[in-house]
C-alpha cells in the first residue's frame, strides 16, 4: 500500500480508512489548510484578472 504524504507538514498521512483527516496527517494540519483558504493565502487563478476593461469587453 502506497502512502501519502501531508501536504502541510510533509510527515505520512494514514489512509483514509484509518483517517478522517485525509489526505492531512491530523485534525491539526487539515485546519491549517482550511485557515490559509479563508485568509486567501490560497489563489484560483482565472482567465482574467476581473479589471473594469476586461467586463467592458465581455458585453
Amino acid at each position: 500500500m502506497s502512502s501519502a504524504t501531508c501536504p502541510i507538514c510533509k510527515a505520512n498521512a494514514r489512509p483514509r480508512s484509518e483517517n478522517p483527516a485525509f489526505p492531512f496527517c491530523c485534525a491539526r494540519c487539515k485546519q491549517v489548510d482550511l485557515g490559509a483558504w479563508l485568509d486567501e493565502k490560497y489563489r484560483i487563478a482565472s482567465e482574467t484578472d476581473g479589471s473594469p476593461s476586461d467586463e467592458e469587453d465581455a458585453k
